[in-house]
C-alpha cells in the first residue's frame, strides 16, 4: 500500500527526528518524534520514526504502539514490517515477531524473515515452509536458498539441505558461509571429498573464523587422514586457545590416537587443553568444558583437584558441584557423590542431562527410588529423552513393575529380519561379499574409538550412508525396505515413547560400521540420540554362526543388561545369534550389547540409527 506523501513541515521535522538519532541525541530525537507525531496523528509516517526513536530510547512499550499505529495506518507495509519484527525479535520477542510477520502480505522478504525467526524458534516446519515459498518468490535470493538450507538440516533431511545449499553458492559464489554449510551437510552425509572442496572454497574466499578450520580438521579424521587432522588441529588450539571446539577436537584425535609425540604434542593427550585453561583463568565456559572432557576420560583425580582450586565451595556454582558428584562417584564414594548432586539438584533440577546424570548416580549408590524420581522428572521436561526412558525401565525391572515389560518388551520390540537381496546382485552371498570388500577398505583407515562402546575393534568415522559408493547405496535402500516393512507389522499404542512415534517412513540419524576382532564385544550402551536402532550383519566368525552349546553366546547379541560401570546384577533379557544377512531392531533406549568372541575372524556389521520421518 503506498503512503501518503507528508507535508513539507512535517517531512523537515521527521528528518531531524531521525538526524538526532544518527548523532545520538536520544533526548532531542524522542521530542522531535513526539511533537511531530502528535501534530499529525493520521500520519503513518511519523508514526514509524516515533517507533524507530522509542525503540532505540529503550521505551519498549512506546515503541510498539507507534509500530502498530504505522502499521494500522498502512497494513502490510514491507519495510515498516520488517523493520518491527526485526525489533521485535533483537528484544526476544519471537512469538510476536513471527505473528507480525505472519500477518503481512507474503513478499519475498517478509516470508524470508519469517523463516529466519522460525527457526530460531525451533519451528522447523514453519521454516521450511516460510523459506520454500522464499525462494519461488525470489529464486535468485541467496539469503533464501542459505535459509531453507538450515531450515532442512535442522530437519535432518540432509540431501535436500545439500541441495539448497548449492542453490545458495550458485546464486552468491563468493559467500563463504553458504560453502561452509554445504561442506558441513556433505560431510553429514558421507561424502567427505566434496565436504573438503567446498571448505577449502571458504577459506580461499578469505573466511578467517576458527570454526573452520576445525571442521576440515573433522572431515580430515573421517576421510582417515588422522595425521593432517591432528597436525591441523594442533596448530588451530596453539592459535586459537580459548576457541572450545579446536580444544575438545585436539583432546580427542588424541585420545583415539594414543601419544601425539611425532605431532610435537606432550603424551597427555589433555597437555594443550590444560595449558589454555590454566592461561585464561576467566574463560569459564573454557573450564566446563575441560573438565567435562576429563570425567568422560576417567579422570577423577584432577576433576577434584581442579575444582578445590576453584574460588569458593563446589557448592557456589551447581556445575561443578554436579561435576564433583560424578568425579566422587568414579572413585566410589558415593555418600559424598550424594552430597553434592543434591547441591547441584537445588539449580539444575529441570536439566534433563543433569537428571540423567543423577539417575546413573542414584542407581549406582541402590538409591533406585530417587533414580525413578529423577528419571520421571527428566521424562516431564523431555518426554523423547531416550536415556531418561532406559533409566525409568532399568528402575522398573528393579521393582519388578510391569510397566518394564510393556516400555521394552522384548519379543516384540527387538525385532530379527532377514533383508532382501539389493538389485544388481544375483545371491544375497555376492551382495554380502561385496558389501564386506568396501567396509574392509573403511576399517582399514578406522581405529578402535576410546569414547564408543566397542571394545578390541574399530569403528568408521563419520556418516557411512549418503555418499556415492554403489554398493553402500544398495545396502541403504534394501535395510530401509525391510525397516519400513517391520514398523508397519507393529501394533500402534498411542502411549508407548516408541510405538506413539511410528510413522510411514523413516529418516537416517547416524550410520557407522563395526569390526570386531578375537576377544572383541560391545559394552551394553543405548543410543540417546536414536528412535530405532540396529545391527545388521555382514561377516560372522565361525564360533558366532556355529550351533552354540548350552550357555554358550559367543559373538551374540544381548538385550536388557545394564551397562557394567552402573554395578547393577541384572542378566540380560533376551540374547540373538547373529546370522549374515539379517537385521536386528530395537528402540534406542534398550540396554544392547555384544558377547566377547575369540575367533581371529573378524565380526562385520553396520549399525545406525533412525528417526521418525
Amino acid at each position: 500500500m503506498s503512503v501518503p506523501e507528508p507535508g513539507a513541515e512535517l517531512t523537515r521535522r521527521l528528518q531531524t527526528a531521525l538526524a538526532h538519532l544518527r548523532d545520538g541525541r536520544l533526548r532531542d530525537a524522542v521530542v522531535e518524534a513526539r511533537t511531530s507525531a502528535q501534530a499529525a496523528p493520521f500520519s503513518a509516517e511519523a508514526q514509524q520514526v516515533l517507533g524507530r526513536v522509542l525503540a532505540a530510547a529503550g521505551d519498549a512499550d512506546g515503541a510498539e504502539r507507534a509500530y502498530r499505529a504505522a502499521l494500522a495506518l498502512v497494513p502490510g507495509h514491507q519495510t515498516w514490517t520488517l523493520e518491527f519484527a526485526a525489533w521485535l525479535a533483537q528484544n526476544g520477542r519471537l512469538e510476536t515477531a513471527r505473528d507480525v510477520l505472519a500477518a503481512a502480505p507474503a513478499t519475498g522478504p517478509v516470508v524470508t524473515q519469517l523463516g529466519l525467526v522460525s527457526l530460531q524458534l525451533g519451528d522447523t516446519a514453519r521454516a521450511c515452509n516460510a523459506f520454500e515459498r522464499a525462494t519461488v518468490l525470489q529464486p535468485a535470493s541467496a539469503v533464501a536458498w542459505h535459509g531453507l538450507g538450515n531450515a532442512l538440516r535442522a530437519s535432518d533431511r540432509l540431501d535436500e539441505a545439500s541441495a539448497a545449499f548449492r542453490r545458495a553458492t550458485a546464486c552468491a559464489p563468493e559467500s563463504a558461509g553458504a560453502w561452509i554449510n554445504l561442506g558441513v551437510c556433505l560431510r553429514l552425509t558421507g561424502r567427505t571429498r566434496d565436504a573438503l572442496e567446498c571448505l577449502y572454497r571458504a577459506r580461499e574466499l578469505g573466511y578467517k573464523g576458527p570454526e573452520l578450520h576445525d571442521v576440515i580438521n573433522g572431515v580430515l579424521d573421517d576421510s582417515g587422514e588422522t595425521d593432517a587432522a591432528l597436525i591441523g588441529a594442533l596448530d588451530l588450539a596453539r592459535a586459537e586457545p580459548e576457541f572450545v571446539q579446536g580444544q575438545e577436537t585436539l583432546t580427542q584425535l588424541l585420545l583415539e590416537q594414543g601419544a601425539g609425540a611425532s605431532a610435537g604434542v606432550d603424551d597427555d593427550p589433555f597437555a594443550t587443553f590444560r595449558d589454555a585453561v590454566d592461561r585464561h583463568p576467566g574463560n569459564v565456559h573454557l573450564r566446563i568444558r575441560f573438565l567435562r572432557m576429563l570425567l568422560g576420560a576417567g579422570r577423577a583425580d584432577e576433576v577434584l583437584e581442579r575444582i578445590g582450586r576453584s574460588a569458593g565451595h563446589p557448592g557456589s556454582d551447581p556445575v561443578l558441584s554436579w561435576f564433583a558428584g560424578e568425579a566422587l562417584g568414579l572413585r566410589g564414594e558415593h555418600a559424598q557423590a550424594e552430597i553434592c548432586f543434591a547441591e547441584a539438584h537445588r539449580a539444575l533440577c529441570d536439566s534433563p542431562e543433569f537428571l540423567n546424570a543423577y539417575a546413573r548416580h542414584a542407581l549406582k549408590s541402590g538409591r533406585f527410588d530417587q533414580a525413578g524420581d529423577c528419571a520421571a522428572h527428566a521424562l516431564q521436561r523431555d518426554p523423547l529423552n531416550q536415556e531418561a526412558w532406559t533409566h525409568m525401565g532399568t528402575v522398573w525391572r528393579l521393582f519388578d513393575d510391569p510397566r518394564e515389560t510393556w516400555l521394552n518388551d522384548y519379543e516384540r520390540l527387538v525385532g530379527f529380519v532377514q533383508v532382501d537381496t539389493p538389485p544388481g546382485f544375483s545371491t544375497q552371498s555376492e551382495f554380502l561379499a561385496a558389501l564386506g570388500e568396501v567396509l574392509e577398505r573403511m576399517h582399514a583407515i578406522s581405529r578402535q574409538r576410546v569414547h564408543q562402546s566397542v571394545r578390541n575393534g574399530s569403528q568408521t568415522a563419520g556418516q557411512l550412508f549418503g555418499g556415492d559408493d554403489e554398493v553402500l547405496r544398495a545396502t541403504q535402500l534394501a535395510l530401509s525396505t525391510t525397516i519400513r516393512r517391520w514398523l508397519a507389522s507393529l501394533p500402534q499404542d498411542p502411549r508407548h515413547p516408541f510405538l506413539a512415534r511410528r510413522r510411514a517412513d523413516i529418516r537416517y540419524k547416524g550410520s557407522w560400521s563395526v569390526r570386531l576382532r578375537a576377544s572383541g564385544s560391545h559394552t551394553n550402551h543405548i543410543h540417546d540420540q536414536g528412535w530405532l536402532s540396529s545391527a545388521f550383519y555382514v561377516a560372522l566368525p565361525p564360533s558366532v554362526d556355529a550351533s552354540p552349546d548350552v550357555g554358550a553366546h559367543a559373538g551374540w547379541i544381548q538385550f536388557g543388561q545394564p551397562a557394567r560401570e552402573l554395578g547393577l546384577d541384572l542378566p540380560p533379557r533376551r540374547v540373538l545369534q547373529p546370522r549374515q544377512g539379517w537385521l536386528a531392531l530395537f528402540p534406542s533406549y534398550v540396554w544392547h550389547g555384544t558377547v566377547p568372541f575369540d575367533d581371529p575372524e573378524a565380526r562385520l556389521t553396520i549399525a545406525f540409527d533412525v528417526q521418525p520421518a
